[in-house]
């Protein structure tokens, strides 16, 4: 068996965290490069206080804070007293590790912050005063520099007096310093043993904003609370939930919800006016609410001001996750620059050949696991000192080598068969085991019938018949044998495709169909395509043209079917990346995030498992509404349905979209590409189907563990039905999150064990290796855009009747329908940058929890959770090597790995998509 070499540890490096202290201050008015760590100075200052400064009831304080007597004997805690002094009964010494954002790293700021007194320390008991019922805490107290630890964190340390304590319950922390810093965790030894708070938080100096409660590792439900911090637990949340009105600001750490009205931009043209998404015309899923103003042009849109969107502080990337962000894509766009130079006048013109298109790539040119470096000017600097290097060796040559290779392409895994991608196996392969395994689906009846009104659209019957069918099967048996033994599968982009058709064709430099394709399932368990039917819909000037395209005998057939495929393919990419990817992964993902930080408390358990799958998310998604999905981004520009893309993923979230069959089992069941056996077994309709396949593993794997989880916490569904943080959150999910959805039946109801586990595995399902499914193989498969076009730009020869010119030169028709060279220099490097791992990413099954390894049954049920990734790794590699397995192994293919477990060592991978499964959409 495999052995995770990445250890399981309980102490973490540092990483975001939740929670804001509540204060009487009221908030102040008010992709794709990476966010600053710290707050530009044209926007905010922060107040450098120092404790000396601090004043309480008129005393100033300095190390002990003084209070008033009476008031102190009242709580319990005597702690001094003018001329007299009381021996403490029990000494609290904490040992806080921290450091500064990178960017206010000077020295003049880290010896400031090391000579004076600026953090303070509040110890709340876990228990009540029994004499007077109320908490028992001390005073603030100062904490003094101690040293720097092994990882380059400050390390601060304070001693406090008191009497009769108890446990630790919590810590307010609270900043005087003149910059936010970020506290790792605390570690507060007792005479009951230690108490360790992994808080892994920024927590900011701006007034009103600058203390934080933090909890230790323990979980509790609310009801278990323990008494003297059950009013922190409350008031913690209400600070995350904010008031609903105001601009955010970027240090505030305030979730909410808001509509999808902030993609256009009126203000700057009114052509970059877009629909808000979100509510009774549009319906989708919310996003985090900013605060920003309205368009003097669209008041129900929201303004695009320049600089960073808001998302609360600590869903920001780390430093160093930002540095390998920005590093990417850097290196990604200088890919393109050789391109966007040629082509800067003319956004239309077309590759002039396939070589021409072949020459972008440099063979041997790969990106391969471990070789990415996280800073951009280490990136340059070791370029540079390499040339340097070679030139005092007079290796000119190489010199030259190295810097095309800088401003060439890697060469997608798809290409390294020059040919893979104009065979029909391949195509068919790759529905399902390529980027966009999520879209096939059984047929279960002929004829193939239209659910739109065709008075509108036209006749909704495929001309996909039960004959075309049997004679392109070569008669091996009918058409009705076929669709009862489940031998027929279909990609059906028609009913979705088809409303859009006419405004699509309206814009510049593209073209549409909707398109219904047809596979026949071979006895070796491949599958071959059959048919391609494209339609353009009526219209009151025209009416409905439609045509079916087959593999075809002749050169002229033969190249009509490539035509035919490159527009599916380009509807395939479309919907991968508005459906598959964007919305089902990270846009129905966010309101899970701001659901579990406004209702759930960090000490809760739920919060707790969770957690980890929500990092970073929210930080990705606003960089994709800044430069992505907004109006006139790289998804615009370069995918179907171009401007329509947004109105098109509205629809299918509309109409398509339940949460229940997010989980993988049910989303298989209702693709057909499952059924149920009579024992209640699953079992798929196509055996070889590697998503599907080992998918199903790592679903069961997360199932099991989430099942582990929820019954060390639960004892009974009562403690579930009963759970009001959980039963708020799953309620705030469904009437805030998913507003559009809220009077939906087939929402779960958290009433047992059993539905509490499948919702929190279908969550961290989506969450992990759903989105690993379909985000990592982008460029592999994409990244070679003949392969899977991201639009296409001409209409098929047969509709127009430019058959002279088809025939002339077919290349060039196929070559006019690829994207142009503008379009593959915006879509490419961001292929390339979605497909990345960054550094220190945490992975499913390795990476552990804090809170998880501080309690014994929990670390146990990790680590068997762990073995059995291990376990999962080992068997998709022997998949891989099966020859049995047409869809995994043969001449050309590429494995299946996109949902390989992380076993922790890189040197023996070639591909990205074999890194792992990321725990979170942090990418």
């Amino acid at each position: 068996m495999l052995t995770a070499t990445q250890p399981l540890r309980a102490v973490l490096p540092p990483r975001h965290g939740p929670s804001s202290f509540p204060s009487s201050g009221k908030a102040s008015a008010g992709l794709w490069a990476p966010r600053r760590g710290a707050v530009s100075s044209s926007k905010v200052r922060c107040t450098s206080v120092s404790v000396s400064q601090a004043v309480v009831n008129g005393q100033a304080a300095i190390g002990t804070v003084v209070a008033d007597v009476d008031q102190e004997r009242q709580a319990g805690l005597l702690l001094t007293r003018r001329g007299e002094v009381e021996l403490p009964v029990v000494t609290l010494k904490a040992t806080v590790t921290l450091r500064l954002n990178e960017e206010w790293s000077t020295t003049e700021k880290v010896a400031g912050m090391v000579h004076q007194p600026w953090l303070l320390l509040e110890f709340f008991s876990s228990e009540l005063d029994p004499k007077t019922g109320k908490e028992m805490r001390t005073q603030p107290h100062a904490a003094s520099y101690s040293r720097m630890d092994g990882a380059g964190s400050f390390v601060y340390e304070v001693t406090v007096p008191s009497s009769s304590f108890g446990d630790v319950g919590a810590v307010v922390v609270e900043n005087h310093y003149s910059s936010e810093v970020f506290i790792s965790g605390i570690e507060v030894q007792h005479p009951n043993g230690a108490v360790n708070f992994n808080c892994s938080s920024w927590v900011t100096c701006h007034a009103g904003y600058n203390k934080r409660i933090f909890f230790p590792l323990e979980s509790y439900l609310p009801s278990q609370t323990p008494e003297g911090v059950a009013r922190l637990r409350e008031m913690d949340l209400e600070a995350k939930r904010g008031d609903g009105h105001g601009e955010r600001m970027l240090w505030q750490r305030i979730y909410d919800y808001a509509v999808y009205n902030d993609l256009g931009d009126p203000d700057k043209s009114a052509s970059l006016r877009r629909p808000v998404l979100g509510g009774k015309e549009h319906p989708y899923p919310r996003r985090c609410r900013t605060g920003r103003p309205r368009c003097k042009a669209d008041p129900s849109s929201e303004t695009r001001a320049a600089g960073e969107i808001y998302v609360p502080r600590d869903e920001e990337f780390t430093a160093r996750k930002a540095g390998a962000f920005l590093t990417k894509k850097v290196t990604s766009t200088l890919s393109a620059f050789t391109t966007a130079q040629e082509v800067a006048g003319d956004r239309r013109r077309s590759f002039p050949s396939l070589a021409a298109i072949d020459a972008l790539y440099e063979d041997g040119y790969r990106n391969q696991p471990g070789q990415q470096p996280d800073n951009l000017n280490t990136y340059f600097t070791d370029l540079l000192e390499k040339q340097v290097e070679l030139l005092l060796k007079g290796e000119k040559e190489e010199v030259k080598e190295d810097i095309r290779k800088v401003f060439k392409f890697q060469t997608p895994e798809i290409h390294q068969n020059k040919l893979a991608w104009f065979r029909d196996e391949e195509f068919a392969r790759e529905t399902l085991a390529g980027m966009n395994p999520l879209s096939i689906q059984l047929v279960t009846e002929l004829p193939i019938k239209s659910k739109l009104d065709e008075q509108t659209y036209g006749p909704g019957d495929s001309l996909i018949t039960k004959e075309l069918i049997e004679k392109q099967i070569n008669g091996v048996m009918t058409a009705d044998e076929a669709v009862a033994k489940k031998k027929l599968f279909m990609l059906d982009y028609y009913d979705m495709f088809l409303p859009y058709v006419h405004a699509v064709r309206e814009l510049e430099g593209t073209t549409l169909y909707a398109s219904r394709t047809v596979f026949f399932l071979e006895e070796e368990g491949t599958l071959r395509p059959v048919a391609i039917e494209l339609t353009r819909p009526k219209s009151p000037n025209m009416p409905q043209w439609r045509q079916v395209f087959t593999p075809g005998s002749s050169v002229a057939d033969s190249w009509l079917w490539q035509l035919a495929k490159a527009q599916v393919l380009a509807h395939d990419t479309g919907y991968h990346q508005l459906v598959s990817h964007w919305l089902r992964t990270h846009c129905c993902v966010e309101p899970y995030v701001i659901a579990a930080n406004r209702q759930l408390s960090q000490m809760h358990p739920i919060y707790r498992l969770l957690h980890p799958h929500f990092r970073f998310t929210m930080e990705i998604n606003a960089q994709a509404r800044a430069s992505l999905i907004n109006a006139d981004g790289v998804i615009e520009s370069s995918f179907s349905p171009g401007k329509y893309s947004m109105l098109l993923s509205s629809g299918v979230y509309d109409t398509f979209w339940e949460f229940d069959k997010e989980a993988l089992p049910a989303d298989l069941l209702r693709r057909g590409m499952a059924f149920q056996r009579d024992d209640g077994e699953l079992e798929l309709t196509i055996k070889d189907y590697p998503y599907a396949n080992d998918g199903l593993l790592i679903w069961d794997a997360i199932k099991d563990w989430v099942s582990e989880y929820v019954n060390h916490y639960y004892a009974a569904a009562s403690d579930i039905t009963g759970d009001k943080e959980l039963q708020l959150f799953w309620t705030e999910v469904r009437t805030r999150g998913h507003a559009d959805k809220r009077d939906e039946p087939w929402w779960p109801v958290l009433d047992s064990r059993e539905s509490l586990v499948q919702v929190l595995s279908t969550i961290i399902w989506v969450a992990s290796g759903h989105h690993a499914a379909v985000n990592f193989p982008q460029y592999p498969y994409a990244g070679y855009f003949p392969n899977h076009p991201t639009t296409a730009r001409r209409n098929m020869p047969t509709e127009t009747g430019d058959m002279r010119a088809f025939l002339e030169d077919p290349e060039k028709v196929l070559l006019d329908t690829f994207p142009s060279q503008y379009q593959s220099t915006l879509a490419l490097p961001v292929l390339n940058l979605l497909s990345s791992h960054s550094a220190g990413e945490e992975y499913l099954g390795v990476h552990s929890e804090p809170a998880w390894m501080a309690d014994a049954e929990m670390r146990a049920a990790f680590e068997r959770f762990n073995g059995r990734m291990m376990d999962i790794a080992e068997t998709i590699d022997r998949r891989n090597k099966d020859p049995a397995l047409k869809n995994r192994k043969g001449p050309g293919v590429v494995p299946y790995v996109q949902l390989k477990p992380n076993y922790g060592d890189f040197k023996d991978m070639t591909s990205v998509m074999e890194m792992g499964i990321p725990t979170s959409i942090s990418i």
